[in-house]
């Protein structure tokens, strides 16, 4: 990757990123870690339609969106992509962790159906996390399950997953600003 061509590629990300109203992602564009795509924001406010304090994630699988509750009556809904067939959950968990650019270890059950996926796959545009991770933890215990990004545009707002949930990469960046350690996630 040239002087000519890296330069245009990091001129292209920086556009992107003012475009969406995000500040540029520091270190990611030395690290080539930036997807092909941010994806696009679909976060909408929309009244809340039910009684959750502020902060509490919302997720309504069977409609496939999040919603981030940010008073009584309103909230912040972003589409999603959700878990396909005998992979969907419910209950009620909290964010335990939340990593920019994360390393993607698939569980040793996603292994076993799919013995040739690596036991490791480094932060970057091929990782299936994407660009931000919200590891959700019940009881103190990492469930292994995620709100994450995606590079992979398409699969959001389907029924594509083995349990996580997948936003473009533009809403996860946003989502993940906005929501912090501990906050609860009520899955529907």
């Amino acid at each position: 990757m040239g002087g000519r061509s890296a330069m245009s590629r990091v001129a292209l990300i920086v556009a992107a990123t003012a475009a969406i109203g995000l500040a540029p992602l520091a270190g990611v564009v030395a690290s080539e870690r930036v997807p092909r795509t941010l994806g696009h924001r679909t976060g909408i406010v929309v009244a809340a339609t039910q009684d959750y304090p502020p902060g509490t994630i919302v997720i309504h699988s069977s409609k496939r969106t999040l919603d981030l509750v940010l008073s009584r009556s309103r909230a912040i809904r972003y589409r999603i992509g959700v878990g396909r067939d005998g992979f969907r959950w419910s209950g009620v968990v909290r964010i335990g962790h939340k990593a920019e650019w994360p390393d993607w270890r698939p569980p040793a059950e996603m292994r076993a159906r799919a013995p040739e996926l690596p036991e490791l796959v480094p932060a970057g545009p091929f990782n299936p996390m994407g660009a931000r991770g919200i590891y959700l933890y019940r009881e103190g215990t990492d469930t292994l399950y995620r709100i994450h990004g995606t590079n992979e545009q398409s699969t959001v707002g389907e029924f594509a997953s083995s349990g996580c949930f997948r936003m473009s990469n533009a809403d996860v960046i946003e989502l993940f600003e906005r929501v912090k350690i501990g906050a609860t996630v009520v899955v529907k």
